[in-house]
């Protein structure tokens, strides 16, 4: 239900799932194996498949803190986007690369939970896209020593807020991978 015109296709997007950003994150071997369940599932439907990979002063890029981690591989025909803002969009190449592929909905996963994955689901959809969080393949660190909530409640909440997401012409939601049908 895209607002994008001839945007008819869907693409998986794995936001940030590097080294460095999932050290530690809870679940993180039910997250991975969730997306290596993605990914198989997308490239056997022919779905175009997006990696996003953020880079700032904590993460170099040629650093193992800043590679994808090693669970998770890219085929070299899959599109790499560098990215240095919490959205996916800003100061990116994303756009053109959905576009050149048709793509108008987005699956969403990767890291972190209550940042990047989130601000990259409202770019999304305030952009004209159709976006699709899978419940059970983001994940994000603990941050309680600063005052957030522990990592499985930041989870949790982010599938109940994005479950119950909408906007004029798109959908939003959320879906967990044993239900994701390409």
């Amino acid at each position: 239900m895209t607002t994008l015109e001839e945007r008819p296709r869907t693409a998986l997007l794995v936001i940030d799932v590097q080294n460095g950003v999932v050290a530690g994150a809870p679940a993180l071997d039910d997250v991975l194996t969730n997306i290596n369940t993605l990914l198989d599932k997308a490239r056997s439907a022919g779905v175009p498949v997006v990696w996003v990979q953020h880079q700032d002063e904590d993460l170099v890029p040629g650093t193992e803190s800043w590679e994808y981690v090693p669970e998770l591989k890219r085929l070299d025909t899959e599109p790499l986007v560098a990215k240095g803002y919490p959205d996916s969009f800003d100061d990116t190449d994303l756009e053109s690369v959905l576009a050149e592929h048709g793509v108008g909905r987005l699956l969403v996963t990767g890291a972190q939970t209550d940042c990047c994955v989130r601000s990259t689901l409202h770019g999304a959809l305030v952009r004209g896209y159709d976006a699709t969080l899978v419940a059970d393949a983001h994940t994000t660190e603990d941050l309680t020593a600063y005052g957030a909530p522990a990592p499985e409640q930041v989870i949790a909440h982010t599938n109940l807020y994005w479950s119950n997401q909408s906007a004029p012409g798109r959908q939003a939601g959320t879906v967990k991978t044993a239900d994701v049908e390409f």
